[in-house]
């Protein structure tokens, strides 16, 4: 099979008058092309049937999500409680499911308490950080990575100096959720999930919504006042949390925004890493829709992305009456319309990602926590 999206693009190419193929890696291409999500947002809904849509977008995700019903569970368990400058920083483990135990790091603001309770922030890294990192303690003995921008990717350090209770978890299969395993494959997590009826996503959101449930239970948190912030892979569970937990007040999307199926489009079924894939969700919707849905939970955007796609986005917030709710920075490369070219330009198929990413004005070394950004915007939201 040929490998190069060019490639692609010439043996995906139908040479039948009937435009089938034989071959059905070409055939899935064309199946993905043709077939638009049933529950796409429409950008001329009008706000009632945009409700009733929201309704049916957020029954079909969650379930999509296939979360487990679990018998009780033991109580979380403070493993210790440290002084910082400003805050403690507190380990905790908690056991969201069977078999299973999530270890969490917390950061708790000096001033915040019962008789003054705390807005509080689920922090999430990316495929490339650690709790650790994000709390900006040293990583633990085993865990090594690249973490491009360490100082701006400590997320849960800038919320908690911020004054807000900030909680730092890993993804599944990586850091200490993969500590003591012998040559480590994510792919083994997935395939054995997707046999259970599971996948990634879900595993990570659903353990992900125990601690949401957890943190509005301690009493220096204010319930009322509690947001999710996702970097990179962590965006994906943040957006979902915000759309099946009511309890989420915000979202922080700390990626450029798009739509996969656009991308697998234009790459031509470039190889993703497995965890990527939620089993049938891609027959309903795309993350631009579940941005849509989110309407009008405040929600920001740090790194951009193609303007004509935000626009959907920005449409659904308009529809919902509160406009201002959604805020979209780009990357300074392109903080203008001058410095974005490729936005005046369709996305052609044949392409690499690198090149799909210069067309969604993605600045790749400059893919990092946003704090300058994600940090005044979730206090002003979070009062």
């Amino acid at each position: 099979m040929p490998q190069s999206p060019l490639e692609r693009l010439q043996a995906f190419t139908s040479q039948r008058p009937d435009g089938r193929h034989a071959n059905t890696l070409a055939s899935v291409y064309h199946l993905l092309k043709h077939n638009e999500p049933k529950l796409a947002f429409n950008p001329t809904v009008a706000p009632a049937q945009f409700a009733r849509w929201k309704t049916k977008v957020r029954a079909k995700l969650r379930e999509l999500m296939h979360f487990p019903k679990t018998a009780t569970q033991p109580k979380p368990r403070m493993i210790f409680s440290q002084p910082r400058d400003g805050y403690r920083l507190e380990r905790w483990e908690l056991f969201p499911e069977d078999g299973v135990v999530t270890p969490i790091l917390m950061l708790v603001p000096d001033n915040a308490s019962e008789q003054n309770k705390a807005p509080a922030v689920l922090c999430i890294p990316g495929s490339s950080n650690s709790k650790e990192s994000l709390a900006g303690e040293p990583e633990l003995d085993g865990v090594s990575f690249f973490n491009r921008n360490p100082q701006r990717n400590r997320m849960a350090l800038h919320y908690a100096r911020a004054g807000m209770v900030a909680v730092a978890v890993d993804h599944p299969a990586m850091c200490e959720n993969d500590l003591g395993v012998e040559d480590p494959n994510h792919d083994d997590v997935v395939w054995f999930l997707i046999w259970l009826g599971r996948c990634f996503e879900s595993l990570s959101t659903f353990h992900k919504l125990r601690v949401v449930h957890w943190m509005r239970t301690l009493p220096f948190i204010d319930s009322k006042r509690l947001a999710v912030s996702g970097h990179s892979l962590g965006a994906k569970p943040a957006l979902l949390l915000g759309l099946l937990e009511p309890a989420v007040r915000a979202v922080v999307w700390n990626d450029f925004a798009g739509n996969w199926r656009t991308r697998q489009l234009a790459t031509m079924l470039v190889r993703r890493p497995s965890w990527q894939f939620v089993p049938g969700l891609i027959e309903w919707f795309d993350y631009l829709d579940l941005m849509a849905a989110l309407a009008p939970k405040p929600m920001i955007i740090t790194e951009g992305g193609r303007t004509d796609e935000i626009a959907l986005v920005k449409k659904a917030y308009r529809i919902a009456g509160a406009p201002a709710a959604l805020k979209v920075a780009y990357y300074p490369k392109f903080d203008t319309p001058a410095k974005r070219p490729f936005d005046r330009q369709p996305i052609p198929t044949g392409i690499d990602d690198e090149t799909y990413l210069q067309y969604a004005n993605v600045d790749v070394p400059n893919h990092c926590f946003k704090e300058t950004l994600a940090v005044p915007w979730l206090k002003r939201i979070l009062k």
